[in-house]
């Protein structure tokens, strides 16, 4: 097992002192290697030598996703073609690929990060480690088979793309961890249970991210496969997944923090919220060489503590994520974030966690649609009791959001799945 006691069970003082040498080697390295932080910082008034330690990290500005789509491709590699081996971007859907590069240390960096993760949900060079996030340039895939692989793990680099081919091998080749979506492994479930295969399985931990999910999505998983399942976390522009995981104990995600140094901060005034307090999550990289940053915002929501957990790591833990403070949906004047909707569904036993949020306007006037689809052992060709079904998933999606919607009850396997991230939401106001 890969336990890095040194790193994620230090002293604050240590971790303090490390963040600190760390810091000031990551602020004179962009001033001296990234024309784009050296204009910046010199805009602000800001030099290297201003930065004593981690406590000055409030002088320095933010980096957003815009500053790297303006730089496209290569604006803000801090090393030389020459030291990158490998790249990776983001799909691009909503503007301009953010692209990243990795030297070879921050490739071992990295394995070394998800290795930790994966020995948090108790992965060992033992297991069979089933890889079902995409690989290429998607972060996931190769994210997660370089750390199963630090841990000595046996690797099944499956991917997503046929199902039935993937649950074939996982029971095989006696996987016992799978690294996936969780809303995939819901849809994976369902497959190994239509296919009477659920009890050939040896799954005993999955790792799940790409995608915020909530604890009753947890033992949605947890039950119906019988295993552990643990929320990973990562984002391309820091790393890929790995920067944060939680342990067997579920109380928060581990950062880290000796490479990527966490703050919490109010989105709207920038200014830094207490520990436990819901904030947007910013992160600085204190050891990348390829693609440093430096107060990047995450946009993802979430709080944080600094306190010692159960497990013994002392690394900072942030909650489960809210939303994202872009993601949030805001109809007739309400603030709604899809994982609400997620789970109050959980607790209707009569559906599946799968649904669509459909959004319009009508005379100027937001509605909200919810399409939910019926599990397979209520449903029938007329789905008996469909008005009294619908209002009780009306009252609790009332309850849960603060707002009435109406209800669409869909048949099993009717919404479509996803084998990336799950796209639960339909905004057709954007189109007017």
């Amino acid at each position: 097992m890969i336990w890095n006691k040194e790193a994620e069970c230090m002293s604050q003082d240590e971790k303090t002192a490390l963040q600190s040498k760390r810091l000031v080697e990551l602020v004179k390295y962009v001033y001296e290697n990234v024309e784009f932080y050296r204009k910046r910082m010199d805009e602000y008034g800001i030099k290297p030598s201003d930065i004593k330690g981690i406590e000055d990290i409030d002088k320095l500005p933010y980096t957003t996703k815009d500053d790297l789509r303006d730089t496209y491709p290569f604006g803000l590699f801090a090393a030389p073609h020459s030291d990158i081996v490998r790249i990776h971007a983001s799909s691009g859907t909503t503007g301009k690929a953010t692209v990243v590069g990795y030297t070879q240390y921050d490739i071992d960096v990295w394995a070394e990060c998800v290795a930790r993760c994966m020995s948090m949900a108790g992965v060992t060079k033992d297991d069979i480690v089933q890889v079902a996030y995409g690989y290429g340039l998607f972060t996931g895939g190769l994210g997660a088979h370089y750390g199963a692989e630090k841990i000595g793990a046996m690797v099944v680099p499956m991917s997503t793309g046929n199902s039935k081919k993937l649950t074939t091998m996982m029971v095989d080749f006696g996987a016992t961890a799978i690294a996936c979506t969780p809303s995939y492994l819901l849809h994976l479930s369902e497959v190994l249970r239509d296919e009477g295969m659920l009890d050939k399985i040896k799954l005993k931990a999955a790792i799940c991210g790409a995608e915020p999910w909530t604890e009753k999505m947890r033992s949605e998983i947890e039950q119906r496969l019988n295993i552990s399942a643990h929320d990973i976390y990562g984002l391309s522009e820091i790393m890929g997944p790995g920067v944060a995981c939680d342990c067997q104990y579920h109380e928060g995600l581990h950062i880290c923090d000796d490479h990527f140094y966490p703050e919490i901060i109010d989105a709207k005034t920038l200014k830094p919220v207490k520990d436990g307090e819901l904030g947007e999550l910013v992160f600085t990289t204190l050891t990348k060489q390829g693609i440093p940053l430096i107060r990047y915002r995450t946009k993802d929501l979430t709080s944080i503590t600094r306190e010692k957990c159960k497990c013994g790591r002392t690394s900072a833990r942030i909650s489960r994520f809210k939303g994202r403070s872009d993601d949030m949906l805001i109809i007739r004047g309400v603030n709604v974030f899809p994982s609400q909707v997620e789970a109050a569904l959980v607790e209707v036993k009569e559906v599946t966690p799968h649904y669509m949020m459909i959004v319009d306007r009508d005379n100027n006037l937001d509605t909200l649609e919810i399409q939910v689809e019926v599990d397979k052992d209520y449903y029938t060709d007329e789905i008996r009791g469909i008005e009294s079904l619908q209002r009780k998933i009306a009252q609790v999606i009332q309850g849960a959001l603060g707002i009435s919607a109406r209800i669409k009850l869909v048949g099993p396997n009717t919404l479509k799945r996803s084998e990336g991230k799950a796209v639960h939401v339909i905004d057709n106001r954007k189109l007017y």
